[in-house]
């Protein structure tokens, strides 16, 4: 049975453990309406349009 020798230390230990916590940017794309940046297929928060059509009623 594999057993290890020496204890391995925390800065080692933290080294491998770094990469697992890494956060990736959210996708964003531009509203073909607004030209304002949103999160693709949602509606975008801005003027409320989705796919070519209004879902949100949005006051300006």
């Amino acid at each position: 049975m594999a057993v290890p020798k020496r204890k391995v230390s925390s800065a080692r230990q933290n080294k491998r453990r770094s990469n697992v916590w890494k956060l990736s940017a959210p996708a964003l794309m531009k509203c073909p309406q607004c030209g304002e940046y949103k999160t693709p297929h949602r509606v975008c928060g801005n003027c409320g349009y989705y796919n070519g059509r209004e879902v949100v009623k949005k006051e300006a």
